[in-house]
């Protein structure tokens, strides 16, 4: 049996509220801290209010497009907490992650890079119809919803 292996991934940055909501920026590169910045900005202009933004200690999340952002403006409307080193007990998103792995995404087979971006973007489509599997993943999380 051959297997046809490739280099070519996805890329996901995604981002869950207390309230039940997912929101998600894919490209079929390597994220960077420009996307970063993107994402910030997507979720400023979605949720149209001051944001506490928790996430991992990434080196995208602390790149120089990021601190450019907040020091134009940006800490304004979005203030950024870092979560401990190495901590994806702490993450509420490794919920996500893990729920989208092992559920939604489990046994499928995927033809190419663009048959998992479209099976991936329905799998988001579903969770997002449970706000309350993603509130779960706070308690998991040991965070109060």
């Amino acid at each position: 049996m051959k297997v046809f292996q490739t280099r070519d991934h996805l890329s996901v940055m995604s981002g869950i509220t207390m309230q039940g909501h997912l929101f998600t920026l894919t490209r079929k590169q390597a994220l960077t801290g420009i996307e970063s910045v993107t994402f910030l900005r997507q979720l400023r202009s979605q949720l149209q209010r001051k944001l506490l933004v928790i996430w991992d200690g990434s080196p995208i999340h602390r790149s120089h497009d990021v601190k450019d952002f907040l020091l134009n403006g940006g800490s304004k409307q979005i203030h950024l907490e870092r979560l401990p080193a190495y901590a994806p007990d702490l993450n509420p998103d490794e919920g996500t992650w893990n729920y989208l792995k092992y559920v939604e995404l489990r046994n499928r087979c995927c033809l190419n890079l663009d048959h998992l971006h479209h099976q991936l973007h329905l799998a988001c489509i579903r969770l997002r119809r449970k706000p309350f599997i993603i509130q779960s993943f706070f308690a998991a999380a040991g965070l109060c919803v």
